[in-house]
C-alpha cells in the first residue's frame, strides 16, 4: 500500500468537489492543506474550510444548490442509489474512506427517513491515515502485553476515529504490543475505507472487515464468523450496540470502541453509557483534548 501524506489525503477528499469548489480547496498552501479537517458547504455563502478547529471562509462565490447536488453524483460516482442506505442517514462515504455529511429536505415513510432532497449543506471530513498515533498510550493499554478493553472518549472532530485506527493497525501488526485478530465493524466506511474489498487505510495483517452493516448487527456477525480476539466499532450511538458489545464481552473478547463525550462525567450522565460502566465492559478509558492544534490523550482505568 502506498503512503499517503497529509497533502495526499486533502488532496484525494477534494475531487469530490465539483471543479469550481476544488479549485477553491486547492489555492490552500501546502502546510494549511496538510492542516485541513473539513471542507463545509452551505447554500449562499462562500466555502470554508475547518484548520485547528477554527472555520475560515475561502472567499469564493457562494455555493450553488446544484453543486451541491453535483458533489453527491461525482462522491457516488453517479450511482446514487448504490449509496442510498448511507444519504437517508445524513451521509456518505466515498473512496479513502472521506466522508459527507448531508442536510437538507427530509422525506419520510412510516415514520422513518426514506430520502434527502434540496441539499442545502454538506461537510466533508478529510480522512487520515496517522502512524503512530496509538504509540503514546499503547504501553498502557498493553500493561502485560497484550490489549485490555479500551474506550475512546472525546467530542466530535477530535480524532477518535484516527486513533481507533492506529491502534487496530498496531495490535494487528504486533507493535508494541502481542499480534491478536480484530474484526471490525465500520458502519460508515471510515476506519479501513474499504474499496473494491480492498482497505485503502492501514488497519493490519489480521484484521477483518464487515463494511456498511449496521454497528449491532456486524458486531454479532464477526462474533459468529471470524473467530475474534479482539472486536471494535467506532462511535456507540444506539442501545442495540451496547447490548451486542455485553453479548460479545461475555465469550471473552477484547473490546476497543469509541464514544462521543468529554470526560466520565459525561458517560456516568447519559443512560447509555452509564449501562458501559455498570457492566465493567472497558479497563480503559482514553479521554482525547485539544490544546493549541495539538491533540492531548489521558489514559485512566475504569477496573
Amino acid at each position: 500500500m502506498t503512503e499517503r501524506t497529509e497533502t495526499d489525503s486533502f488532496v484525494q477528499a477534494v475531487r469530490a468537489l465539483p471543479l469550481r469548489l476544488r479549485q477553491e480547496a486547492l489555492s490552500l498552501t501546502e502546510g494549511d492543506r496538510g492542516r485541513a479537517e473539513e471542507l463545509r458547504l452551505r447554500a449562499g455563502w462562500p466555502m470554508t474550510a475547518v484548520l485547528g478547529g477554527t472555520e475560515r471562509p475561502l472567499g469564493g462565490a457562494p455555493v450553488e444548490g446544484r453543486e451541491l447536488e453535483q458533489l453527491v453524483e461525482i462522491a457516488s460516482r453517479a450511482s446514487l442509489h448504490a449509496v442510498l442506505d448511507q444519504v437517508r442517514r445524513g451521509y456518505l462515504t466515498f473512496e479513502g474512506g472521506h466522508r459527507i455529511g448531508l442536510c437538507g429536505t427530509v422525506s419520510l415513510r412510516d415514520g422513518e427517513i426514506h430520502g434527502l432532497r434540496d441539499i442545502s449543506s454538506a461537510n466533508l471530513r478529510v480522512a487520515r491515515q496517522v502512524k503512530g498515533a496509538a504509540a503514546p498510550v499503547l504501553d498502557r493499554l498493553c500493561p502485560e502485553g497484550r490489549l485490555s478493553d479500551t474506550l475512546i472518549l472525546a467530542p466530535p472532530g477530535l480524532g477518535k476515529t484516527t486513533l481507533l485506527r492506529d491502534l487496530i493497525r498496531s495490535v494487528s501488526e504486533g507493535e508494541g504490543c502481542a499480534p491478536l485478530r480484530i474484526s471490525l465493524a465500520d458502519e460508515r466506511g471510515e476506519v479501513a475505507a474499504m474499496y473494491n474489498g480492498v482497505p485503502q487505510m492501514e488497519v493490519g495483517r489480521r484484521t477483518d472487515v464487515a463494511e456498511g452493516c449496521p454497528k449491532a448487527q456486524g458486531l454479532m456477525l464477526l462474533l459468529r464468523a471470524m473467530n475474534p480476539q479482539v472486536l471494535a466499532v467506532d462511535e456507540i450511538t444506539a442501545p442495540e450496540d451496547v447490548q451486542a458489545l455485553i453479548m460479545a464481552a461475555g465469550c471473552g473478547v477484547t473490546l476497543l470502541a469509541t464514544a462521543h463525550g468529554e470526560d466520565r462525567a459525561a458517560l456516568e450522565r447519559r443512560p447509555l453509557y452509564r449501562l458501559l460502566l455498570e457492566e465493567g465492559l472497558f479497563r480503559f478509558l482514553i479521554r482525547i483534548r485539544r490544546e493549541g492544534e495539538r491533540r492531548v490523550y489521558t489514559v485512566e482505568e475504569l477496573r
